[in-house]
């Protein structure tokens, strides 16, 4: 008896053109809106601020080889 498949999800922009589509998006969003030019000028503020967080504490606080438990998650 086989195992019930749930069908995969198909994406019609996929790579390059999935991501032209996205900034055009957000270019047409920023142009055509522009209360969301704040709301976007925010969240790349936030974004940057967080990733600037996270690339110091990695860099002054790696990651050691006896702090990950489980190195072969799926026994491979």
């Amino acid at each position: 008896m086989e195992p019930h498949r749930q069908p995969e999800p198909t994406s019609y922009f996929r790579g390059i053109a999935g991501l032209l589509v996205a900034v055009g998006v957000v270019a047409i969003l920023l142009i055509a809106l522009p209360a969301y030019r704040w709301f976007f000028l925010i969240s790349v503020a936030i974004g940057i601020v967080v990733a600037a967080i996270l690339y110091f504490w990695h860099k002054l606080k790696p990651v050691k080889e006896v702090d990950v438990h489980n190195k072969r998650p799926l026994g491979l």
